[in-house]
């Protein structure tokens, strides 16, 4: 029984680890939200309504909790503003679109048809801890994919840093964002697309089990004399399924998932097969079907979504696509490179900058997380030099991750993000950290070689002895459960300084550390809870930046006083509702400016209602 205990545990220790990880990620990530919003129950009254308490500190995030949850109650993804009909389609936050008095989402529905969905069983109140528990599944997912390419000891290592990796805990905790989801279930396709190109002729062991062990007896060649076990069908489906999600999450990521696919393909082409490859598209494209229904009721197309840009995108690209095809007939070559260059200037919107792209990925990768940077570089390094060791596999996961690499720094890093006021700031808060999630990801097990070697090399065999004084002292020694306990001892010291170090930065590392996240919260509520207080539940508030502390309980327009013909809306507006202005507080000759010139040319006027922070103030228009 002891031998038995004892094989059992060597085998299956390292779950022992990784299960209170994942358990500690969900609980840590988790309690950002559970402490930070509150639901009706909980919150009491604002302005004699009861109402949830439950906001967001940016625009998208917004958009997706009030779609998913509007979703989940309903089974819509836009809702009628009937006033929207008399302001052309201003009345509507950001990351919002109005057509016509339809208020739907911009940016892409997967978080809001999977999330919405889960919620309709669930109950709504679970959409803030989907994301930390997705991100924990997508942990477990991570050591199983690494376990099959790298073996179990670095997979261990790289689930254990995933799992206090600063940008994975922050968006985990940011809920409403994308990313973490679509991370997870990127991982996740990864590792059953792993799963269906294994050796037909052996047995799989471990996880897989789950889902074999039930189907083992019945093998399809019974019936139409083929070599391939359900549990492979199985596996495709899986992948082209989880693989579809991931896609529908974020969309505009084909332009390095697409080339991604091709490299797992072409180096797995023969252990692939036609059959798999077609059950694997056939899943694929059914679990975007959610999409495309709602992207053409939404949209009026299946493959159009929210971004104007990217619709237009889209569309110059198929056009193009069909020139090319139609030339290349045609033998017309000239047509060929100019409709090329067509969709790469499409592609690159924004322009290729290769300069700015190398300049923004040493900030965000080694000036951010130089620890991870240089640990991966030595690991790499490692890797080359011992390259008559290292396993096929091993370098599919190298080439794949590089080109893939390669694709993201140079579209992303082209671009320019100001997602903090201040434009000079590298912040975890910046739009490149959860946009690069995928680079990050790979150089985590290429670190995890580096420590493995160079615990190695630090225990060099110590063992305890004692002199002659009866005092301890190392010497080095060949025993085996030693070296063993100091490479577990000093792994845990390097993890343990690693996460001591990634739990500040999350926390405080930055204006958008978690900490004053909370403590802005906090102080956002008391501000929510006077302005529903002061103004009618029928009211629209025209602001700048609080569309998403005051929707959905009064209406929003995003705006100023800077446009005249917005100012005509407003006038027009009034007629219908009142109409409050909620921004940075106006000097006296400003509010006097307004009323004699820019306001009284449309027969408003504006009074200050009061003060309620110590930098914003909410005004209210009236006719003249």
């Amino acid at each position: 029984m002891k031998k038995k205990f004892k094989k059992i545990f060597k085998k299956y220790w390292h779950w022992g680890v990784i299960l209170p990880v994942v358990v500690l990620f969900f609980l840590a990530t988790g309690s950002f939200n559970y402490y930070t919003q509150d639901y009706a129950d909980n919150s009491g009254e604002a302005g004699g309504i009861e109402t949830d308490f439950v906001k967001w500190a940016s625009p998208d995030e917004t958009a997706n909790y009030i779609f998913a949850k509007l979703y989940a109650q309903t089974g819509k993804i836009s809702v009628y503003e009937k006033y929207n009909l008399y302001t052309d389609d201003i009345m509507r936050p950001r990351s919002f679109r109005s057509d016509h008095g339809e208020l739907k989402p911009v940016s892409f529905l997967g978080i809001i048809i999977i999330f919405g969905s889960i919620a309709k069983i669930a109950g709504y109140k679970i959409l803030p801890f989907l994301t930390p528990l997705f991100g924990a599944l997508g942990i477990i997912f991570y050591y199983l994919l690494i376990r099959r390419i790298f073996g179990r000891t670095n997979a261990l290592l790289s689930a254990v840093l995933l799992a206090v990796f600063p940008v994975f805990t922050y968006y985990a905790a940011r809920s409403m964002f994308h990313n973490v989801l679509f991370i997870a279930l990127f991982i996740i396709a990864l590792y059953f697309s792993a799963l269906m190109t294994g050796d037909n002729n052996k047995r799989v062991k471990g996880f897989k089990n789950i889902f074999v062990k039930l189907i083992d007896k019945f093998r399809f060649k019974k019936i139409i004399k083929l070599k391939i076990r359900v549990k492979y069908f199985i596996f495709s489906a899986l992948a082209g399924t989880f693989f579809g999600l991931t896609i529908m999450t974020r969309t505009s990521e084909l332009v390095w998932i697409v080339p991604l696919l091709l490299i797992l393909w072409l180096f797995n082409i023969r252990r692939m097969g036609v059959l798999k490859l077609l059950i694997f598209l056939i899943f694929l494209f059914s679990s975007l079907l959610p999409m495309f229904y709602h992207n053409q009721i939404l949209y009026g197309s299946p493959i159009l979504g929210g971004y104007g840009e990217m619709n237009q995108s889209i569309a110059a690209i198929k056009d193009d696509s069909a020139a090319i095809l139609s030339s290349t007939a045609g033998g017309q070559v000239m047509e060929i490179k100019e409709k090329a260059q067509n969709i790469f200037n499409t592609v690159f919107y924004f322009g290729l900058n290769p300069k700015l792209s190398l300049w923004t990925a040493n900030a965000y990768i080694k000036g951010m997380f130089p620890w991870l940077f240089y640990a991966a570089f030595l690991g790499g390094v490692i890797f080359i030099l011992t390259f008559k060791k290292r396993k096929y596999k091993q370098w599919v996961f190298l080439v794949a991750w590089f080109s893939v690499s390669v694709i993201l720094v140079f579209y992303y890093g082209s671009w320019r993000f100001f997602d903090n006021p201040d434009t000079a700031a590298i912040t975890i808060g910046n739009s490149y950290t959860r946009y690069w999630l995928p680079i990050y990801l790979g150089l985590i097990p290429l670190a995890g070689i580096f420590i493995i070697r160079l615990t190695q090399a630090i225990c060099l065999l110590f063992r305890k002895t004692k002199d002659n004084d009866g005092q301890l002292k190392m010497e080095f020694s060949s025993g085996r459960m030693n070296q063993g306990t100091c490479r577990l001892i000093t792994r845990m010291l390097i993890i343990g300084l690693i996460a001591i170090s990634s739990f500040t930065f999350v926390l405080s590392g930055s204006d958008e550390g978690l900490i004053y996240l909370a403590e802005r919260q906090k102080d956002s509520r008391a501000e929510w809870q006077q302005i529903l207080e002061l103004t009618e539940s029928n009211s629209t508030i025209i602001t700048r930046y609080h569309d998403k502390l005051l929707f959905p309980e009064r209406k929003v327009i995003v705006g100023l006083f800077d446009d005249k013909s917005m100012v005509a809306q407003y006038a027009n507006l009034l007629d219908k509702l009142p109409i409050y202005y909620y921004n940075f507080t106006l000097p006296e000759k400003d509010i006097n400016y307004l009323n004699t010139s820019r306001l009284k040319e449309a027969g408003l006027q504006i009074q200050k209602i009061e003060k309620i922070t110590s930098d914003f103030s909410l005004y209210k228009l009236e006719k003249e």
